[in-house]
């Protein structure tokens, strides 16, 4: 059954003209008492499917080498073997399909790995598994009208090191996908089967039906400003209109990480030079972008502001605006002159200023030592934190999150947290994500890096990277990054954050960071004796006569 490929037909459907899915499988039918055959919805009377677990040992052939695979997760491998080589064979052991409204809400299908997608599926008695029902009848081949150039091919695991995003739905695609090769494109099996309306009659971003066109490679969406000639396009027969299928449903008001501000959307800008605040690029004012009602110079694209590490998702039309200021509560409070109670502390805290270095005091936020400025002392016990981070808000909005981070204070070494800009493990104070499942973290340097960001050793101001998923090259450490910020010069937030002044305990002097291509005479750091050039970075503490290769100092300090 799956050497044959599904393929769309035009029908009315719901009295409407759509693009319905027809399965390589003829629908089985049964006999009347008149000897005529028609339709049987009885599901003994259907088609016998494989479990998608012997269809994948069928697929794939027992000698493959997991551990040949590039970039695989050992958990992926582990899921994979057992996929591969776990139990007895039932190839003639039918499915049974049942009806389930309440079905994703129990973790999904076991073969795509997806919840809140159907409603209808099969369940194997053998393995006490769901599956949906697209996933069990999925045929190796899907032409689907979204990519017409190739077909579709059946995956068990999407390919490594690319992005997985379904084309329909727009969510990563896990499990069992199908994928083209050649364009990189996947479509979660439940989206490649469904229907496609030939007529949008209500369209959010216009004002007349759209009609689905299928060569869509040459148009530029009229919302989004772009040739995605990979996305399904609609246009309008009355006008001269475009738009892809995801951006006419683009929402009318967002609120975005990068802006204090509400955005609303608008079909077109009036002439001028603009430019996008978040890919710092120019925006073309004859297409749709976003802009504030309070800046009247802060415009970005369309695209760009509706990106997932951007915009929490939420449509913010006819919902009220609230008071920001309401939740902004100061992060402690004043009991006297120079005497203040930290919410994240139970005894008061006194204002000093700087003593002696003294190796064994560390600011319990950052996890650094204090060397100079004002620092706050407990009156009780040997609880300190320097003025700035005493000063940190107990909540804030960050560029490189779309929700709300709320402070929290790790108290012990088994509960550090791997900060998501820096990749550091982080104790001291975190500012994490309490939102649903998301589980973001930034310590409270991180936290500190705001836009634009001036960096000592860059003549312009420099941005965060817009697209988290595009790894750089940072030019200091000479690392590929995730999280960075760049100009013309490219920098990991990891080396943004490294502290401008160190003390190290085998010698008496201060050490400071210093970039540059040249260092001075000695070429070695003195801790690790290598030499500096085998590091291949350019970011080092120098003091005289001593060298200290910066990444070392979080041995001493974190």
């Amino acid at each position: 059954m799956d050497n044959d490929c599904g393929i769309f037909h035009m029908m009315e459907k719901d009295g409407k003209l759509s693009l319905v899915y027809r399965h390589p499988i003829p629908q089985t039918r049964s006999p009347t008492s008149s000897g005529e055959t028609v339709s049987s919805d009885d599901p003994l009377l259907q088609p016998f499917f494989l479990c998608p677990t012997t269809r994948w040992r069928k697929d794939f052939p027992l000698t493959i080498n997991l551990f040949s695979i590039p970039n695989v997760p050992f958990r992926s491998m582990l899921n994979y073997a057992f996929f591969l080589y776990a139990g007895d064979d039932h190839s003639v052991l039918p499915l049974f399909w049942c009806n389930n409204k309440e079905f994703d809400v129990n973790g999904g299908c076991s073969a795509c790995e997806g919840s809140y997608f159907g409603t209808d599926y099969y369940f194997c008695d053998y393995y006490n598994q769901m599956y949906h029902k697209e996933c069990v009848e999925s045929p190796l081949k899907i032409k689907h009208p979204y990519h017409p150039e190739h077909p579709l091919q059946r995956y068990i695991r999407p390919p490594f090191g690319h992005n997985n995003e379904c084309l329909c739905c727009g969510r990563i695609a896990f499990g069992q996908v199908y994928y083209c090769s050649i364009c990189r494109v996947f479509m979660h099996p439940i989206c490649a089967m469904k229907s496609i309306p030939m007529v949008i009659d209500k369209p959010k971003r216009h004002d007349h039906p759209l009609t689905f066109f299928p060569r869509q490679n040459s148009l530029i969406c009229n919302v989004c400003g772009l040739l995605r000639k990979l996305y399904s396009t609609y246009i309008c027969a009355i006008c001269n209109f475009v738009a892809h299928k995801d951006c006419m449903y683009s929402p009318c008001i967002i609120k975005i990480s990068r802006h204090p501000h509400r955005l609303s959307y608008i079909s077109s800008l009036q002439s001028g030079d603009w430019s996008c605040m978040v890919c710092h690029q120019r925006i073309d004012g004859d297409y749709g972008a976003y802009s504030c009602d309070m800046c009247d110079d802060y415009v970005v694209h369309s695209r760009c502001a509706l990106g997932k590490d951007i915009w929490d998702g939420e449509d913010l039309e006819n919902v009220p605006e609230e008071d920001n200021n309401s939740q902004d509560v100061g992060p402690f409070d004043m009991i006297s002159e120079g005497v203040i109670l930290h919410f994240l502390h139970e005894h008061h805290l006194r204002l000093e200023v700087s003593i002696l270095y003294d190796e064994n005091k560390f600011c319990q936020a950052c996890v650094l030592p204090i060397f100079d400025g004002n620092f706050y002392s407990c009156m009780e016990c040997d609880f300190i934190l320097h003025e700035t981070c005493a000063n940190s808000r107990r909540i804030i909005q960050h560029a490189l999150h779309p929700h709300q981070l709320t402070l929290d204070h790790v108290q012990n070494d088994f509960c550090r947290f791997m900060c998501n800009a820096c990749e550091r493990f982080c104790g001291g104070f975190i500012y994490g994500c309490h939102i649903g499942d998301c589980k973001f973290y930034l310590d409270i340097r991180c936290a500190s890096i705001y836009e634009p960001f001036n960096y000592k050793y860059h003549e312009h101001p420099m941005f965060i990277a817009s697209d988290p998923k595009e790894e750089l090259l940072c030019q200091v450490c000479k690392t590929r990054c995730h999280m960075k910020i760049k100009c013309d010069f490219i920098i990991c937030i990891k080396c943004a954050t490294l502290p401008e002044k160190v003390k190290y305990k085998h010698d008496k002097h201060f050490l400071k960071v210093l970039f540059g291509e040249e260092i001075c005479k000695r070429d070695w750091c003195e801790v690790c004796e290598r030499n500096l050039r085998d590091t291949h970075t350019k970011s080092f503490y120098v003091a005289p006569h001593f060298i200290l290769n910066a990444y070392l100092v979080e041995t001493y300090y974190m």
